[in-house]
């Protein structure tokens, strides 16, 4: 059984940075693309980013490109979202997820009924 365990959330004042962590137990996610999304409250879960297999494809939401990159680690079976200028509309609960059903090494997707696996989420608080 995979788990995915999110780390890094909290309050920041806005123009701060935060980096979140998603860190995966139970088996490799060396091949396996994964993303984050957010839901504010009130809200529907949005895509935020997205990363490859091979690392070597991402993708971003047109509202955090430029400040928010998206990296994994695959040694240490973890991604990792890393937070910049961060905005008071960037508030909400943030969750990793990984695509562990078979696909290219190469495969980025922003819908969320692609990816099998979800972490519990983690909250991040942006004051004005």
């Amino acid at each position: 059984q995979v788990q995915l365990v999110e780390s890094g959330g909290g309050l920041v004042q806005a123009g701060g940075s935060l980096r979140l962590s998603c860190a995966a137990s139970g088996r490799t996610l060396r091949s396996s693309p994964m993303a984050w999304f957010r839901q504010a409250p009130g809200k529907e879960r949005e895509f935020v980013a997205t990363i490859s297999g091979s690392g070597g494809s991402t993708s971003y939401v047109d509202s955090v490109k430029g400040r928010f990159t998206i990296s994994r680690d695959n040694a240490k079976n973890t991604g990792y979202l890393q937070m910049n200028s961060l905005k008071p509309e960037d508030t909400a609960v943030y969750y990793c997820a990984a695509r562990l059903k078979g696909s290219s090494i190469h495969f980025i997707s922003r819908w969320p009924n692609e990816y099998d696996y979800w972490g519990q989420g983690t909250q991040v608080t942006v004051s004005s």
